[in-house]
């Protein structure tokens, strides 16, 4: 279970996630909102790239900062980095390095066969041996997705996974994360595409400006409606209740309250 208190992430004056507080514990869970909602922030400061400015994120009780989650969580950025002269196989053997895996007493054929089921699943295994700077667009997001497999991890987080991929790659890669729902695994996936959060996840949270709007399953959030009539709604709603709130003398001109 993931748990979210009272977070909050503040640059200046600017704050990003605002008081955000929820509680996850379904296979598969969706951020969904606009640009620049806060989704990313969010997701950064689950995996410590980021450091809130006050509240807490817990995972199975403990603080997702404690260092025995280093090896339980996998993270795919937004825009994954890649050294270009490096293979594919060459860069999640990389990654494993980074968690100890290679200078532990593992196996190395186990551990090459392990980078190799990897690249088999996302579907990249033909390029494995090709210098990642001829990998296309499409190729560097499942590399990206490959290098958040490598340590076996029980929570994945993945920020835009399906971003440049075709339809054909895009249906791939679902597939591949309800493959790894039925293996156990809880995945956190930050989306601004409708259709992707309907067809794979369990439940969905819908942020809006660093505020968490709702909370649930998108069945029970749509109401019979079509997901994305429904998101418009509560961002509209949300943008009424906001401007209502402020004293006449300080809304912008052009807005008018009701």
């Amino acid at each position: 279970m993931v748990d979210f208190s009272h977070l909050t992430k503040a640059y200046k004056k600017k704050v990003v996630v605002d008081d955000f507080t929820l509680s996850v514990d379904v296979p598969i869970f969706g951020f969904l909102g606009q640009n620049g909602a806060g989704k990313t922030t969010i997701m950064k400061m689950i995996v410590g790239l980021l450091q809130p400015t006050s509240g807490t994120i817990t995972i199975d009780g403990a603080l997702s900062s404690h260092p025995i989650f280093k090896k339980k969580l996998g993270y795919m950025p937004e825009t994954p980095y890649f050294y270009e002269r490096m293979t594919g196989m060459e860069f999640l053997r990389f990654c494993d390095e980074l968690f100890d895996n290679t200078n532990s007493g593992a196996d190395p054929a186990a551990r090459t066969s392990h980078y190799e089921e990897i690249l088999k699943k996302v579907g990249i295994f033909a390029a494995r041996n090709a210098e990642i700077r001829t990998y296309s667009k499409g190729m560097r997001q499942r590399l990206g997705f490959a290098q958040s497999l490598v340590n076996d991890p029980e929570y994945l987080f993945l920020d835009e996974p399906l971003d440049g991929l075709d339809p054909i790659g895009r249906r791939e890669m679902k597939e591949v994360m309800l493959a790894l729902k039925h293996e156990g695994r809880k995945i956190f996936l930050n989306t601004h595409i409708l259709a992707d959060v309907e067809e794979i996840c369990d439940e969905v949270g819908i942020v809006h400006k660093g505020r968490l709007l709702y909370a649930g399953s998108v069945k029970a959030f749509c109401a019979g409606k079509p997901l994305e009539e429904r998101f418009m709604e509560a961002v509209a709603e949300h943008e009424s209740i906001a401007l209502n709130a402020v004293p006449a003398h300080e809304i912008p001109a052009g807005h008018h309250q009701k």
